[in-house]
């Protein structure tokens, strides 16, 4: 199955020039959007060494205290099927972490785990390689497209995340973003799709130029939404998950 629109890769604000970029970009790309809020809450807590699982090219790193931690980034060897080209990263298989037992007071892996077949042995691995006390950060989709095929193979809800992670000593799970952001992102992925046909659908562009206004109404309705958590948590864009061991 081919994939027509493919997700956008994360790059990291590093300078003024992509700063700017990612900032318009998160107006649009609500999912974007809420992953940073909650990276930008908690990664400032942050300290020790830090293990980035299934990093791309580490577009969070930016938002740690990099003179409090020691980071690791890791990925599968061939990351370019996600569109990413990170030379730095410590290359694995996608199931055993190539770290010893209790190195890292940190984990993160964000928007990864819909990608892996097995993914009980990595999480597994995830608390292997985790110290006595230490914290991880992960985040899941719920409402997204099929995307980066054919490696998209779940979505979790919040009781199979409670299984998933059941051997730490605690997990929270908090939505991001609600109904309402579903609902404005999938008009955002909408609009884009159709300002570029292939083919007769292309005599349809004025129509889809002039119901932007509305689009944008939307997309306001849906910031305020996820700054304010209107709407039903039952239905959010995806779930942040903080886990302790």
């Amino acid at each position: 199955m081919k994939e027509g629109f493919k997700p956008l890769p994360n790059f990291p604000s590093n300078g003024v020039f992509p700063t700017i970029i990612n900032t318009i970009r998160m107006v649009f790309d609500l999912q974007l959007l809420t992953i940073v809020k909650d990276v930008k809450r908690e990664f400032p807590k942050f300290h020790g060494d830090i293990l980035d699982i299934g990093c791309g090219d580490s577009p969070y790193r930016v938002f740690l205290k990099l003179d409090q931690v020691k980071y690791f980034g890791i990925d599968i060897v061939d990351q370019d099927k996600f569109d990413y080209h990170n030379e730095r990263i410590v290359p694995f298989d996608g199931k055993k972490i190539p770290f010893d037992d209790k190195y890292f007071d940190v984990i993160i892996c964000t928007e990864v785990l819909e990608h892996v077949e097995n993914f009980h042995e990595l999480i597994g691995e995830m608390h292997r390689v985790m110290k006595i006390g230490a914290n991880g950060f992960i985040t899941v989709p719920w409402s997204a497209r099929f995307h980066y095929i054919p490696y998209d193979y779940f979505r979790y809800t919040p009781s199979s995340l409670k299984l998933m992670f059941k051997e730490f000593e605690y997990v929270i799970i908090e939505n991001r973003g609600t109904d309402l952001a579903v609902i404005a992102n999938k008009l955002v992925i909408l609009w884009l799709r159709n300002l570029m046909p292939k083919n007769w659908k292309a005599l349809f562009i004025p129509l889809w130029i002039a119901f932007s206004p509305v689009l944008l109404v939307f997309v306001a309705l849906a910031h305020f939404s996820i700054w304010f958590n209107w709407g039903s948590k039952d239905d959010p864009l995806g779930y942040t998950i903080q886990v302790k061991k």
